[in-house]
């Protein structure tokens, strides 16, 4: 007897296919790919990036849950993740895009230009509260603005570190993956990496070396450890950045003086312990 009606669906399925991208790697990268640039104020994302990268802290956050966003542990999460997305550039590419300086030098301009980021990064939204001001309802997303704000700015600094050490002969740049911990540690310690770690760059058969260490960072014991450190480091960041919302435009001059501000410190401060002090 014959049955009439649809046979089983025989499709075959798309090997090439993929899962979609979770969403912390996903806001991790975009991050990451919103920081690059060359010259001074490189590393200024875009209004289509920043769009992006609220689109994913909000859908980053809404899984997180409110305790994890409440407590800081999902913007230090964050953090880590986009340490090993940064597009820092190794030294011949620095020297390159820096018309050949080096050492003390190639620090100073590189601390400039990342600073002009970031002041830029704190301006934008500090414009974009001045604009929320008319319609009240906006202000719920601010807290989630502030967060993007805050990871930016972040990503950009901790770019800064890794092309510091870059300036400085102790390469990071040429696997971020595994160098991600390493660069992290060094942006919230706000100095160049240990003695210690710094031997362990410059032994013969380095690029090994170097990956075991981060490796090693990246067990569970030792990755919370960092995860708390970074976290400790976002609050004060945070509390700072908060100067963003004050009303009017004052938010936005407010904004990107202390971002500007904060990045330089910090720069100087890495360059310093590393022994290649800007003039």
């Amino acid at each position: 007897m014959v049955v009439d009606g649809p046979g089983p669906d025989l499709t075959p399925i798309d090997a090439g296919a993929t899962a979609p991208e979770d969403p912390d790697q996903a806001l991790a990268r975009a991050i990451g790919a919103a920081t690059a640039g060359e010259g001074e104020g490189g590393g200024r994302p875009s209004k289509g990036q920043v769009r992006e990268i609220l689109g994913l802290a909000r859908q980053s956050a809404g899984r997180a849950g409110g305790r994890a966003v409440a407590s800081g542990r999902w913007l230090s999460t964050i953090t880590l993740d986009v340490a090993g997305h940064l597009p820092a550039r190794d030294l011949a590419t620095l020297r390159q895009h820096h018309e050949g300086l080096a050492g003390a030098l190639l620090a100073r301009t590189l601390i400039r230009n990342a600073s002009v980021a970031s002041g830029a990064v704190g301006a934008a939204t500090g414009a974009l509260a001045a604009v929320s001001e008319s319609n009240p309802a906006t202000w719920v997303t601010l807290p989630v603005e502030l967060a993007a704000e805050t990871l930016i700015v972040v990503a950009l600094e901790m770019k800064l570190v890794g092309e510091l050490h870059e300036a400085a002969g102790y390469p990071l740049a040429a696997d971020l993956r595994a160098n991600g911990p390493l660069i992290a540690r060094a942006w919230s310690e706000s100095r160049g990496l240990s003695p210690k770690d710094l031997t362990t760059l410059l032994r013969p058969g380095q690029a090994g070396a170097v990956a075991a260490t981060a490796s090693d960072m990246l067990g569970r014991s030792a990755r919370d450890q960092l995860t708390a450190q970074i976290r400790r480091r976002l609050i004060s960041r945070v509390g700072r950045n908060t100067a963003t919302f004050i009303p009017l435009m004052a938010g936005a001059v407010a904004g990107g003086a202390l971002n500007a501000r904060a990045t330089r410190k910090l720069g100087v401060a890495v360059a310093t312990t590393l022994g290649i002090p800007p003039p």
